[in-house]
């Protein structure tokens, strides 16, 4: 198999606007690209190697049409197979980045501290303006001393 690098995440809008200035303003991504299809259109945002590609689409009628409930993603996202539970970002500062949300930051669970497992390590959960659970951590860092999978 020839080279694999990682190209994006595809996420449905209920406003393609909120949520590209959700993204651009507190996760530092940039439009890198904007496909016009017509009556809609794709925008393709960039951070480093990692891009969102964001689609303009509406709630599910069919499901609104027969009176089933959508499903709001709560904690750490969604735990159904099949399902993104939720994107992950790296901060220096948990607490500086909830700060900088402010009365933007819908948070769905933490901050908590992982300090049994990594000294330093903090998590918080924020729900984006689509509902999409979004991890932001200050202090993971990998482990040097992990086994082989298998072992």
């Amino acid at each position: 198999m020839g080279r694999m690098v990682w190209s994006h995440v595809g996420l449905n809008c209920t406003d393609q606007k909120t949520t590209e200035e959700f993204y651009t303003r507190y996760f530092g991504f940039a439009r890198a690209r904007v496909v016009d299809l017509g009556e809609a259109q794709i925008v393709f945002l960039r951070k480093g190697d990692a891009y969102l590609e964001l689609f303009a689409a509406g709630a599910e009628p069919t499901r609104q049409a027969l009176g089933v409930p959508t499903a709001v993603a709560g904690g750490d996202g969604p735990q159904t197979p099949g399902r993104m539970r939720h994107l992950a970002f790296q901060t220096d500062s948990v607490d500086a980045f909830l700060a900088e949300l402010g009365d933007a930051a819908e948070v769905t669970l933490g901050p908590l501290d992982f300090d049994d497992f990594i000294c330093g390590w903090r998590t918080v959960w924020v729900r984006d303006p689509d509902g999409v659970i979004v991890e932001v951590s200050q202090g993971f860092e990998d482990d040097r001393n992990i086994p082989a999978s298998g072992e």
